[in-house]
């Protein structure tokens, strides 16, 4: 059976600005919200964080705060991803040292490696570090698609625990746990998806919504933990405009328009992302209103 480190709802944290830096106190205050709201772990500087315009030293130091601020009580997965293999060795060295529980590593992207390619960049990971990892893929975003074939080589070595996957194609998740086995950890990296990845024998979802709605998404995320699939529907039902409309202009200005709605941090996002369009805030509303957020 796989990790229960690994089950349930991860929100993937935004990082808020404020003046152009860093707001420290706002995410202090997010990762209390979030535990508060019943999430099962924490995941700083992936893509909803804008890690790819931090420093690495507030990249760093974003992970540290995230590991202090959650004093243990759920798991913390650091975002440690580059596409330059020995820049990620070195993020997640950092990452140990500080006490993350695992590392989120995203497939390299603009270089565009072969599988072979990235097979070695995941060994040469696993080798390095003593940390449980988690391979993220998103094609849409990095230009490569990690291949099952690849996964399941990855699956047996000692620090490669599972995935984040947002592809968004639901049988290769089937194939993929039978190939992979039943210790390989698979988690969506999709919302709108979520719960048919919950379906086809998925462990959680690290989620952008839950953001937002920490109680509803969790209670969501516990539902089908607990095999309870009409509470699941339904809390999805009233979660999908949400989980739409956080996708309606580039991730993360909609998240953080809707923090900023709820007087949580500034909407602030850096370049070159742009806030959030009007038609965006206004989806974003009706869906913050349909999930009972406002």
């Amino acid at each position: 059976m796989s990790d229960p480190m690994f089950r349930g709802v991860f929100p993937a944290l935004v990082t808020p600005f404020r003046n152009g830096a860093v707001d420290e106190d706002a995410f202090v205050a997010l990762v209390e919200r979030q535990i508060a709201g019943g999430v099962h772990g924490l995941v700083p500087v992936g893509t909803t964080g804008e890690s790819a315009t931090l420093s690495h030293e507030e990249h760093r130091r974003v992970i540290e705060l995230c590991v202090q601020t959650a004093r243990g009580r759920v798991p913390v997965v650091a975002g440690t991803g580059s596409n330059s293999t020995d820049e990620a060795i070195e993020l997640m060295r950092h990452a140990k040292t500080v006490g993350a529980d695992a590392a989120l590593v995203v497939t390299p992207y603009y270089n565009r490696p072969s599988q072979e390619g990235l097979y070695a960049h995941y060994k040469a990971l696993n080798d390095a570090v003593q940390l449980p990892m988690l391979v993220y893929n998103v094609p849409g975003r990095t230009g490569v698609d990690i291949s099952n074939a690849v996964l399941e080589r990855l699956a047996k070595l000692p620090n490669i625990v599972g995935i984040k996957d947002a592809t968004s194609d639901l049988g290769r998740a089937s194939l993929q746990r039978l190939e992979c086995g039943a210790d390989w950890v698979m988690l969506s990296g999709n919302d709108d998806t979520g719960l048919g990845y919950m379906a086809h024998g998925g462990h959680g979802c690290i989620s952008v919504t839950v953001n937002v709605a920490p109680e509803q998404v969790s209670a969501m995320y516990n539902a089908c933990l607990a095999g309870d699939w009409e509470a699941a529907l339904q809390a999805q039902d009233s979660l999908i405009r949400l989980h739409k409309a956080l996708f309606s202009d580039a991730s993360p200005s909609p998240t953080k328009f809707a923090l900023a709605h709820l007087g949580l941090c500034s909407e602030e996002v850096r370049l070159p992302l742009a806030p959030a369009s009007e038609a965006s805030r206004q989806e974003v509303l009706a869906g913050m209103r349909d999930a009972g957020v406002i």
